[in-house]
């Protein structure tokens, strides 16, 4: 049955928290799966929080954190002490306390890795410490199986044994040699019907093995993933040898942060914030791009000025102001969002583009001819024909060059290894406001006068 946090129940959390009723909490509580944990503890104040965290057990703890609203989770850290704060990151997987640790100043990780019991945990996280976050060194976490060409099955079934203790999640078994270096992967089932004496060497899959390097992008590690449908994937140094995996939930959180910072870069957010950063630092975010809007509008301004004497004669073209600068945004957009969708897939080939430039001229000539005929006769209705065709061949041209340029523009961002994402947000729509504000005007101006 699905939990439901209700208000009645949250009340009774904390009346048995206020009155330190142990025996209710593990009752009621320490049962439940950890996200539901993590809601409750979302809800609750600190000093309740840390109350009711400390009544469950190391490995639900351990789970519950990382499941805690981010905001919640650096709070509920910042609250303890160095030593309370190691004893935690041993409960944790090596990659989850490498991020947790990497947000904190140099001074505090050297102070929390010091109180650290267990040298092992501590010297692997210091290890993932050293590669860049967004980098499958970054992501990997240090806890895997692994089984040498030379062992016996029994064993490997001894040391798999051993190793499994470490391991929250046995995905894979990797197969390396003297020299540490990756060389394949074991099935489970070969291994459980070999006879004790049979090496790994004679059972290990070697072919076709799909791994990614310490220093390959978090992006080319999704798509890896992506593409060959893998839960687990080997991470190996530049001399081949076998440091770490990465875990399909740590890839579903790059996929995230990814889609966030697209969604805010289209949105003309310049960096990644919360709602929790300072009042400045989104400002700062923001205004790069408000800035370039407002720019565009009086650059759009100064091209309707420079009309000033046909709208005076012919008042009507103010009319459809709005409509040609609406569509020219809205066509721009559509068109890059496409190319930016599919350059983040990694289909950037030249035929591949090429092929999307022709698609998206042959839709524009499509929507443009349909959309031009319409307005034409919406025109002709409520004014005259000239006007009609005036806006209906600049709306018409408008939206071809809109999709044109929608499309080239992400793909010329990302030649320069600049987010393509940029191409979706305020440069293109305001761009397109100007190009086709003097379109029409040139339009009306050779045709109506």
């Amino acid at each position: 049955m699905r939990f439901e946090l209700t208000k009645e129940f949250l009340e009774r959390i904390r009346q048995a928290v206020s009155s330190e009723d142990t025996e209710w909490i593990k009752q009621h509580i320490t049962d439940l799966h950890f996200a539901d944990i993590a809601e409750i503890m979302d809800e609750l104040s600190m000093e309740q929080s840390k109350y009711l965290y400390f009544q469950l057990e190391e490995e639900l703890q351990a789970d519950v954190l990382m499941e805690l609203e981010e905001e919640v989770r650096d709070r509920f850290l910042a609250s303890l002490s160095s030593k309370e704060m190691a004893e935690q990151l041993e409960n944790l997987d090596s990659d989850d306390a490498a991020d947790i640790l990497g947000e904190l100043p140099d001074e505090k990780i050297q102070e929390v890795i010091s109180q650290m019991e267990d040298d092992e945990a501590a010297d692997d996280i210091v290890d993932l410490l050293n590669y860049d976050e967004d980098t499958a060194g970054g992501l990997m976490q240090k806890e895997f199986i692994q089984a040498r060409l030379e062992w016996p099955v029994n064993r490997a079934l001894v040391e798999l044994r051993r190793q499994a203790e470490d391991v929250e999640q046995v995905y894979t078994i990797y197969v390396v040699d003297d020299l540490n270096k990756l060389v394949g992967v074991l099935s489970l089932k070969k291994l459980l019907f070999a006879s004790p004496k049979t090496p790994i060497r004679d059972l290990y899959e070697g072919k076709n093995l799909i791994f990614v390097t310490t220093s390959d992008s978090s992006e080319k590690v999704a798509k890896v993933m992506e593409k060959y449908d893998l839960v687990s994937v080997p991470v190996v140094d530049l001399q081949g040898k076998l440091v770490g995996r990465i875990t399909i939930d740590d890839v579903v959180d790059v996929i995230k942060e990814e889609a966030d910072k697209d969604f805010q870069l289209a949105s003309g957010i310049s960096e990644r914030i919360e709602s929790t950063f300072s009042v400045w630092r989104i400002t700062r975010a923001r205004i790069p791009w408000l800035l370039i809007a407002m720019l565009g509008g009086t650059l759009g301004a100064q091209v309707i000025s420079k009309f000033e004497g046909g709208i005076t004669q012919i008042p009507a073209l103010a009319f459809f102001i709005p409509l040609i600068t609406a569509m020219g945004g809205n066509v721009g957009v559509q068109s890059s969002a496409i190319v930016v969708q599919s350059l983040a897939k990694g289909s950037d080939q030249f035929g591949s583009i090429l092929q999307k430039l022709l698609k998206e001229a042959l839709v524009a000539l499509v929507n443009g001819l349909l959309l031009s005929a319409l307005i034409f006769a919406i025109a002709y209705f409520f004014s005259n024909e000239w006007l009609g065709l005036v806006v209906s061949i600049s709306l018409f041209t408008v939206i071809i060059f809109a999709a044109i340029f929608g499309t080239l523009i992400p793909l010329v961002l990302n030649h320069y290894k600049i987010d393509p994402a940029l191409a979706t947000g305020p440069f293109v729509t305001t761009l397109n406001d100007i190009v086709g504000l003097f379109i029409y005007f040139t339009v009306g101006t050779l045709i109506l006068l």
